[in-house]
């Protein structure tokens, strides 16, 4: 699958850097041994943190200047990177959803960065593209339903937006069956770096807990 940044996005962040890992993956309910290495995580991350660092976080930082230049308020439509390290920042317990959803949403926290995970089987064509919304464009968030993404940057199959750094789509989202896992790292701070440390986190804790296999990862 190809993955193309759009000119209208370079322009507004021409650092821009994005790594994608692809993946055969066993989903699972609930993986105990995940969540004891989320739970002492996320206690040694309180140590070192508190909500008034994320101002000093560049990965969360230059997501929020990207929705401003492209037309969106990051305070109302929260970067879920972002989302995710304000929730454990203020003592409140990480959401469990099931382990390929909660092991991606621990490589968010890790490196800040807002990471799409999807069911590659159900993204249709053969490239994405990472593009701004527009205005009445269609979009159903997870647990959000019918979703304003005028100003978002939104990566679109050829049906339409799949994901973006506040919420990913019903459509395409990971379940229980889910087979080929396709997951993003959007950086928006241009760490090419980091990004790359991040995707090679996330196919850590796919081969540990999820019996992942045939894994690649893919800069643009």
């Amino acid at each position: 699958m190809n993955i193309v940044v759009s000119e209208e996005l370079r322009k507004a962040c021409p650092q821009f850097k994005g790594a994608a890992v692809f993946a055969t993956v066993e989903n699972t309910p609930y993986s105990a041994e995940l969540w004891d290495e989320i739970g002492k995580f996320i206690a040694e991350y309180r140590s070192k943190y508190t909500i008034d660092s994320i101002k000093d976080m560049p990965s969360i930082q230059a997501t929020r200047k990207t929705y401003k230049i492209c037309g969106k308020d990051p305070s109302r439509y929260r970067p879920s990177g972002e989302a995710l390290c304000r929730r454990i920042l203020k003592g409140m317990d990480l959401y469990q959803i099931d382990t390929m959803v909660d092991l991606v949403n621990l490589a968010s926290i890790a490196y800040g960065y807002s990471i799409g995970g999807f069911d590659a089987d159900k993204i249709q064509g053969e490239t994405v593209t990472l593009g701004i919304g527009k205005f009445g464009e269609p979009y159903e968030g997870i647990g959000r339903g019918p979703m304003n993404i005028e100003g978002l940057p939104v990566y679109r199959d050829s049906i339409g937006g799949i994901g973006t750094p506040t919420s990913d789509n019903e459509r395409t989202k990971m379940e229980l069956n889910t087979k080929h896992f396709m997951g993003i790292v959007n950086g928006y701070d241009g760490n090419k770096e980091e990004v790359m440390n991040c995707a090679v986190y996330m196919k850590e804790l796919i081969t540990k807990y999820c019996n992942g296999s045939e894994i690649n990862i893919v800069e643009f």
